[in-house]
């Protein structure tokens, strides 16, 4: 049994007032703390619909456990099983496609983790609870400093840009080459060409890593260019 593996008191086990009160004010504490992370970078899903998705599976999870309780029959996992599959929508939801660029996904993905810790301390292993939150912080804080800082000195850029003219832009292209950039599935715009300015996205491999903003202030000074940014 978990409870005689972690020596838990009494208090945190059985499934009464002051049980049910604790386990769902740490799966509060819990989703808020992660949603605190995702909020501050101003994403989709952020410090009120983590701590939402951690409360409510707590209290499905402990839900199932009294039900098996009171009836003696059953699965006492099924409704946390029902939890962990219907997350879906919600990371469905705070996933979206702007500009040929996929965002949402580690919200979507942190939303899961969330109704997890809930699920965790509805079932009262607040030991692997606590670990995982821990873990989670550290991921999704310091490790997304790492990821961006890889992401902005790769070899690979997905640009997306503006030219006067199609001369313009053949002229960029031969200025690219002479750099020993590659350029590659280019797209022009439709709706950019009746206008006066041709709109194109495209992608660069650059012959080793290099900071992402440099390159973009070296396109951006060759003629005919109106802007350039990364996707």
């Amino acid at each position: 049994m978990i409870d005689g593996i972690f020596d838990l008191p009494d208090l945190l086990v059985a499934l009464d007032f002051y049980s049910v009160l604790i386990r769902l004010l740490l799966a509060l504490i819990l989703g808020g703390i992660i949603g605190l992370e995702r909020g501050r970078k101003h994403r989709p899903a952020g410090f009120r619909t983590y701590m939402i998705v951690s409360l409510a599976s707590a209290l499905i999870m402990m839900t199932n456990e009294y039900l098996f309780e009171i009836h003696g029959a059953g699965d006492p996992a099924r409704l946390g099983a029902q939890v962990v599959s219907g997350i879906g929508f919600l990371g469905a939801g705070s996933i979206m496609i702007s500009n040929l660029r996929i965002k949402g996904i580690t919200t979507a993905a942190g939303l899961w983790a969330a109704a997890g810790l809930g699920l965790a301390v509805g079932a009262g292993f607040y030991v692997g609870a606590l670990i995982t939150g821990v873990f989670l912080l550290i991921v999704m804080g310091l490790m997304s400093r790492m990821g961006v800082y890889m992401y902005t000195h790769s070899k690979s850029m997905t640009l997306s840009a503006e030219f006067k003219s199609m001369e313009h832009f053949s002229s960029f292209i031969e200025e690219v080459h002479k750099m020993n950039y590659m350029i590659s599935d280019i797209e022009i715009k439709s709706s950019f060409l009746g206008t006066e300015y041709i709109g194109v996205t495209f992608g660069i491999t650059l012959p080793k890593p290099y900071d992402h903003e440099e390159i973009i202030k070296q396109l951006t000074s060759i003629n005919g260019v109106k802007y350039i940014e990364e996707l």
